[in-house]
């Protein structure tokens, strides 16, 4: 009877270890969900208000080269995250871009660039970025510059990337200083809830 007890309570344990080692096998398979992580680094969060924002070098519709770097040596930097290409064009990015466009001139008297940034999968990216821009039917100033980010590299880098089916990125309006640190954030966990216009030329005159 006491073997028997004993060959019982292995079998359990061995069943046991089979269930847990094939569900770390499946987790490992599917990417454990949101990114890990090195050991010994933190994993990557958006910056917070009065941290050193990191440099941005992404490309815009013709291929130059856009820093937010360059651009903060002599003005602030709105930095609008938009949804970008998540199977289609969002409509709310596109009427929060109607809405900055509309006050072009108040920005610029300001003296705030506009960073305005595209995320999506690389392929067919720039297309898409082009057809969101013609479907605005927007001619965008010399301070209004829109680039795309291929493959999330910006958005992962910066801790805002949404990791759902269909999404791309956490829509986020982030007002950076010419001492490149950030002054003001607001991110979205859905596809509205955005910053407005107006709240952001309030938060560009505090700068002054």
């Amino acid at each position: 009877m006491m073997i028997y007890r004993r060959s019982v309570a292995l079998m359990a344990f061995l069943a046991v270890c089979v269930i847990v080692s094939s569900s770390d096998a499946q987790q490992k398979q599917k990417g454990g969900g949101r990114s890990q992580a090195a050991p010994g680094k933190e994993p990557p969060h958006p910056p917070k208000v009065g941290d050193s924002a990191p440099d941005i070098e992404l490309k815009n519709e013709k291929g130059d080269l856009v820093s937010l770097k360059e651009l903060t040596r002599e003005h602030a930097v709105v930095l609008l995250v938009l949804r970008g290409w998540p199977g289609y064009q969002c409509p709310i990015c596109s009427r929060q871009v109607s809405e900055f466009m509309a006050k072009k001139t108040e920005l610029e008297k300001a003296g705030a660039q506009v960073l305005m940034v595209y995320p999506g999968p690389a392929e067919k990216l720039g297309q898409h970025a082009k057809e969101f821009a013609t479907q605005g039917k927007w001619e965008f100033p010399s301070n209004f510059h829109y680039v795309t980010d291929p493959d999330y590299k910006f958005t992962n880098d910066w801790g805002l990337r949404w990791e759902t089916e269909r999404e791309t990125a956490y829509p986020s309006t982030i007002i950076i200083g010419k001492d490149r640190k950030v002054a003001y954030l607001m991110t979205s966990t859905s596809h509205g809830g955005r910053a407005g216009v107006a709240a952001v030329l309030d938060e560009l005159a505090k700068l002054k």
